[in-house]
């Protein structure tokens, strides 16, 4: 359902207009989308809740988020419930819609909230739209008995009203603290300030690491050329399609071609690996071949 900046008045207006069903022509559309995909009846019935759905979005137009895509989201929770309910249940449509609609606006309010995750277990989701409101009534209540609640005890309190550990609290009061800061954005009023993203610390390698990494790629490169010279044909040939190719073979696929069994390979490789091993630990006490 797309929208656009001023549908959402037209929306709300056509909602509010749509028919009240009664528990019966409720039943009966139900009914058919289920077991007849009556496509008629599922849109009769999603337009006779769309108010719900927009008046449920509007609730959490405090969260920041355009009234568009809130009603967007309320309706795809509105359609997800349409498609899941079982009317043999006996519970009005009303009644299951509002956890579908309800679920899928904090899911969107959570994405949408920052680029670092919120979350997104139950603790968490209940942290996120529950912990401003319990931490200002637990404040109310403190303040009405003249106490000042310590920031460490009110985010205790905070965890054993919502049934949450305390870490998650001390985890989400960080996400709410704060929002996301553009890293173009310049440190200082100045138009000539430095940018927040010169700042970060520059993870590639720098030219000393790779001067580094390309000895020491051409030393193991020397060593295992010498080790492999040690070797007899048969068993470079073993090592080198057993080890050294992308698509390793198998000791069965080299026994058919070498007219071998597949333990008898085994044991030629296992020589190979051990004549290998020799030869570098000859070269430099310092490395550790594990093969």
């Amino acid at each position: 359902m797309a929208l656009d900046g001023s549908f959402d008045q037209t929306l709300s207006r056509k909602a509010m207009k749509a028919e009240l069903l009664d528990a019966e022509t409720e039943l009966a559309l139900a009914y058919a989308w289920r077991d007849n995909r009556d496509e008629q009846a599922l849109h009769r019935l999603i337009t006779a809740y769309m108010r719900l759905a927009i008046s449920m979005a509007a609730k959490f137009k405090r969260y920041g988020a355009p009234m568009n895509d809130l009603i967007q989201e309320a309706s795809l929770g509105l359609m997800k419930a349409a498609d899941k309910f079982d009317p043999d249940r006996g519970v009005r449509f009303s009644t299951y819609a509002v956890w579908w609609i309800k679920a899928s606006i904090q899911d969107y309010v959570m994405r949408n909230w920052s680029m670092v995750r919120t979350g997104s277990t139950s603790s968490q989701k209940s942290l996120f739209f529950n912990m401003r409101r319990v931490q200002a009534r637990l404040e109310r209540e403190a303040a009405a008995v003249g106490e000042t609640l310590e920031r460490h005890t009110l985010r205790q309190m905070i965890a054993l009203e919502i049934g949450v550990p305390l870490a998650d609290v001390e985890m989400m009061e960080g996400r709410l603290s704060g929002s996301d800061f553009s890293l173009n954005a310049t440190q200082s009023t100045d138009e000539d300030g430095r940018e927040w993203i010169e700042a970060l610390e520059d993870e590639s390698e720098q030219a000393s690491e790779q001067v580094e990494n390309a000895h020491d790629r051409e030393t193991l490169r020397h060593w295992l050329s010498q080790a492999m010279a040690a070797l007899n044909d048969r068993e470079r040939f073993i090592v080198r399609e057993r080890k050294l190719r992308e698509d390793a073979r198998t000791l069965e696929s080299l026994g058919q071609e070498l007219g071998l069994s597949k333990e008898r390979v085994r044991q030629l490789e296992a020589a190979a690996f051990n004549k290998m091993r020799k030869t570098l630990e000859g070269q430099s006490r310092e490395i550790r071949v594990f093969l």
